[in-house]
């Protein structure tokens, strides 16, 4: 039965504290201590160089909302066109994850006229930002639920389980949307340059 046994040392030179993990390493030539302590440093040597070598190219590009608008069955309201921000531009996804509030509202959208790949980001942008998707959010004003109903009893016209059902809050949500500002992306647009919708 053999036994390895490893240290770490801590030299101190003129320069200050080095690691003696080389030193360490040195005292005990051919062992498997010192074949761990090689394959680290050698491993420290990779990140350090690395986390030196990263460089950011470019952005992603975002597809404008007139863009967006032209490519889609007509559209409704008026698109904005703001230049400046960012932020306002479409990306289509893949569809959430199923079972969840955004699934639900993903699923939802085409009943209203929406085309869920195009619209829902910009649902998502906002509903992550109102509540964070959770069906029970509520703030001092008194917004509540997934689309920060206010008051939340105005839900009740899309259902009498409004206070507990994600699904009845977000069928409300989307039809206050279509009625105000006709798509999502024009709530969204709504949304960035007011900070509410």
């Amino acid at each position: 039965m053999g036994v390895t046994v490893a240290g770490y040392l801590m030299v101190r030179t003129d320069q200050g504290p080095v690691s003696g993990a080389a030193f360490a390493a040195a005292a005990l030539p051919g062992t498997r201590a010192m074949a761990v302590l090689e394959q680290q440093r050698e491993q420290m040597i990779v990140l350090a160089t690395a986390t030196h070598t990263m460089h950011v190219v470019g952005a992603p590009k975002l597809a404008s909302r007139a863009s967006a608008t032209a490519g889609s069955t007509g559209g409704g309201g008026t698109a904005a066109t703001g230049g400046g921000g960012g932020g306002g531009g479409i990306v289509s996804g893949p569809p959430p994850n199923p079972g969840t509030a955004q699934s639900i509202a993903y699923n939802m959208m085409s009943s209203f006229g929406f085309d869920p790949k195009t619209e829902f980001p910009c649902l998502d942008n906002i509903w992550s930002r109102e509540s964070g998707w959770n069906y029970q959010a509520e703030n001092a004003s008194g917004a509540f639920g997934i689309p920060q109903a206010l008051p939340g009893s105005k839900m009740a016209s899309a259902g009498a389980d409004w206070q507990t059902n994600p699904a009845t809050q977000i069928k409300w949500g989307l039809g206050y949307i279509k009625s105000i500002y006709g798509t999502p992306c024009d709530a969204w647009s709504f949304w960035q340059a007011h900070g509410y919708y």
